[in-house]
């Protein structure tokens, strides 16, 4: 399948957006070394930059993570929120969070992030069954995302935004061949979510795909 960013235009885009700063280039780095075969999860900077800019957009003052790994998002989402703000960080692995949990103090926003270590399936249904969530960022496993879109969206506050990552899936979204549970879960998920009256949607072909999702 054809690469959504050719590497030149993603050099580019990097180069056009604004930078990282020391602290997330080394987190990039740690977490290459220490997972070079999971590296691929951690969100690129200007996936980052973006979902500081759509937080701030939003005025958020209460995020939702799902997916963590060694908390590059986490930070970008943090840096974002509005005075006083709180940003619960779902994830599984106490061995990638330790990372997350060491750059979150240096970045001066751990007293921002509250983490589960749980299925976050379970921490969202737990949640208060009230329409409170500002925003939202779903990127995790993928077969999961059905089930964690509509626990959110249901708790979303009008106009609250859920991001959800990876939606083209490196193109298999149009490969009728690829059939792996990961690639149905993502076929699933954009399909329902176009047809959800409750929200308006835009796909962007940002990275691997990205969806922003506004509660109506």
């Amino acid at each position: 399948m054809p690469d959504i960013t050719s590497p030149a235009i993603s050099d580019y885009v990097l180069a056009h957006s604004s930078a990282a700063d020391n602290l997330l280039r080394e987190l990039a780095i740690e977490t290459n070394r220490a997972f070079p075969d999971a590296a691929g999860m951690q969100i690129s900077h200007d996936e980052g930059e973006l979902l500081t800019m759509l937080v701030q957009l939003v005025g958020a003052t209460r995020a939702v993570e799902v997916g963590v790994f060694t908390g590059y998002s986490s930070i970008c989402v943090a840096r974002g929120l509005a005075p006083g703000g709180t940003l619960l960080a779902c994830d599984v692995s106490d061995e990638w969070t330790s990372i997350a949990r060491r750059y979150w103090d240096r970045a001066g926003v751990a007293d921002r992030i509250d983490l589960r270590i749980a299925p976050a399936i379970e921490t969202l249904r737990a949640l208060p069954a009230e329409e409170n969530i500002d925003f939202a960022f779903i990127d995790a496993d993928k077969p999961g995302y059905p089930a964690y879109y509509e626990e959110l969206v249901t708790r979303l506050r009008p106009g609250g935004l859920i991001v959800l990552d990876n939606v083209l899936r490196g193109g298999r979204v149009v490969d009728p061949t690829a059939t792996d549970e990961g690639d149905l879960a993502i076929r699933e998920i954009n399909d329902r979510v176009v047809a959800d009256p409750r929200v308006s949607v835009v796909m962007l072909p940002v990275r691997d795909g990205v969806t922003l999702i506004r509660k109506r």
